[in-house]
This record gives structure tokens, sequence and C-alpha cells, in this order.
């Protein structure tokens, strides 16, 4: 097979987006880790915790949820539990797992978190983008995400 080489446009598109990928979540996780200590990884862990009934998540389907290996989440909130920010509990529907509580030091701490958090997101990036820059945005986000592995 012949290799589809890019085009000019291909190649600038492409180059953009490559370095948007490496400055723009190391520019947020800076923000993130000096208005509130948290790595990008811990508050994705309590936001999306936070989104659940009693912010009780099974680890086998938080870590689908948010495309983690169960080792890699595992690893991650045994470092938040000693923190404090989540605990362990037995899965009564799988003996060899556990469900992921959010504890309220945790969900205080998103709290505290968020605001400054959310404002970097805008100022970083949702504000230089215009609402139909946005819906086109997700909507490419979403086709190239949902592509099959």
């Amino acid at each position: 097979m012949a290799t589809r080489w890019l085009n000019e446009n291909e190649e600038h598109a492409w180059r953009a987006f490559r370095r948007m990928l490496t400055l723009l979540p190391a520019r947020l996780a800076r923000d993130l880790a000096e208005d509130s200590g948290l790595s990008p990884a811990d508050y994705e862990v309590l936001s999306t915790l936070s989104e659940a009934a009693n912010r009780r998540w099974a680890l086998k389907d938080l870590a689908a949820k948010m495309a983690w290996s169960r080792s890699r989440l595992s690893h991650h909130t045994a470092r938040m539990e000693q923190r404090g920010l989540v605990e362990r509990e037995p899965d009564p529907s799988d003996a060899r797992g556990c469900v992921l509580h959010l504890t309220d030091e945790g969900f205080a701490v998103l709290e505290r978190a968020a605001p400054a958090h959310l404002e970097s997101v805008r100022a970083r990036f949702i504000d230089h983008l215009t609402p139909a820059e946005l819906t086109t945005l997700r909507h490419l986000s979403t086709r190239i995400a949902d592509l099959p592995d």
C-alpha cells in the first residue's frame, strides 16, 4: 500500500493539533496544581465520583467510564485514599472488586478546586472559541473518540 502523505494543509492542521495536545493539558495541569494541589488524574477521579449516586462507583465501572485500566485506577485511588479523598468498600456484587466512595473531605476538596479549575479551562480554551466552534469541536471530538480501536 502506498503511503498517503499529508498535504500542506493536513500537515499544518496535524502539527497545530499535536502542539495543542501537548501545551493545553500541561498548562491546565500546572494551574490545577498551583490552585488546589490536585493532579489532573485526581480531579478526574473526584469529579467523576461526584456525579455518581451516593458518590459511589464500582472500581471496574469507574475504570471503564474513565477509559483507565482497573490497575491504574486502583493504584491511583490507593494514593488518594491515603489522603482521605476516597474510601474503598467491598463490592456486594463482586467479591474480588471494590466500590470507591468519595469522602466528604474529597468532595470538599473538589468544591474548593472546581471554581479555579473551570476559570483556567475558560481562560485557556473555552473563551477563545465561538459557540459554533464549540459545537463543531464537540461533534468532531465525539466522532474521532468513538472510532473503533
